[in-house]
């Protein structure tokens, strides 16, 4: 397996999908091995920048040997991102973390739950479970992205800050508002969003598997530079952090403190 294999993938395309956010397909070896909930590090090529970039896989393409990667700009070194162009070359680290466990949800019914920048990993989510799927959103305006393509793969339901389309408020008020149940949760998005969700899984006693969203230096666990609070002992820094590059990023809610 190509685990944690620094290559140059090539551009095969890409475009702007929504304000800041932008879509980005990579021609890769390590599309073979890619699995939902991973990741990849993007190197920017100029040197000041020097960190690369987390950003989680959306869609994978075996058969063509393809990544997407749908990524929100948000510095230097994604604005870098954003000006590729079909055949350009990028410097890739991968693949990278602990998807979703989609074997634990197998044949049940799934909320599959993204919020923000968080919803990009639901695609290949949502194409690799076998479950009964129930697909939920949030955004904070009318800029849906990614909604056509999750469509496909399971009934859908929005929330939007501004109220513009669906359930006004976040992804928890549309459980509420169509009282909705499941046997299981996976989820990405902002931190008070899994916070609410680990809550809530808790008060239903049922399972929830949350990625968790981090600034990241090395991707490989050496620099601890993004551990969180767990109920394990590591046995790298032997305190009870996990390493969310490595360990993560998705892990049981309830074994992290959040």
């Amino acid at each position: 397996m190509a685990q944690k294999k620094k290559t140059t993938v090539t551009v095969v395309s890409q475009k702007q999908i929504a304000s800041q956010i932008y879509d980005l397909w990579l021609e890769t070896e390590l599309a073979e091995d890619a699995r939902a909930g991973q990741f990849v590090a993007v190197y920017p090529h100029n040197a000041a920048t020097l960190l690369p970039r987390p950003i989680s896989i959306c869609e994978v393409d075996r058969d063509r040997s393809r990544i997407r990667l749908v990524y929100r700009v948000a510095g230097k070194g994604t604005a870098e991102f954003s000006a590729c162009r079909a055949g350009d070359g990028l410097e890739v680290l991968g693949v990278l973390g602990n998807g979703f466990p989609v074997e634990k949800a197998a044949g049940k019914k799934a909320f599959l739950m993204g919020g923000g920048i968080g919803i990009p990993p639901m695609l290949q989510l949502a194409k690799e479970l076998e479950a009964e799927k129930y697909i939920l959103l949030g955004y904070r305006d009318q800029d849906l992205f990614l909604q056509e393509d999750l469509g496909q793969y399971g009934q859908i339901y929005i929330a939007t800050e501004d109220g513009s389309v669906g359930v006004r408020g976040n992804v928890m008020d549309i459980i509420r508002v169509n009282a909705l149940q499941a046997d299981v949760i996976m989820a990405c998005g902002p931190m008070p969003m899994l916070r609410a969700i680990k809550k809530y899984a808790a008060e239903q006693e049922i399972a929830a598997y949350i990625s968790l969203e981090e600034r990241m230096a090395c991707g490989v666990g050496a620099c601890l530079g993004c551990v969180c609070r767990t109920g394990k002992i590591d046995h790298h820094s032997h305190v009870n952090n996990a390493r969310i590059c490595t360990d993560g990023p998705v892990f049981e809610a309830g074994e992290v403190e959040i």
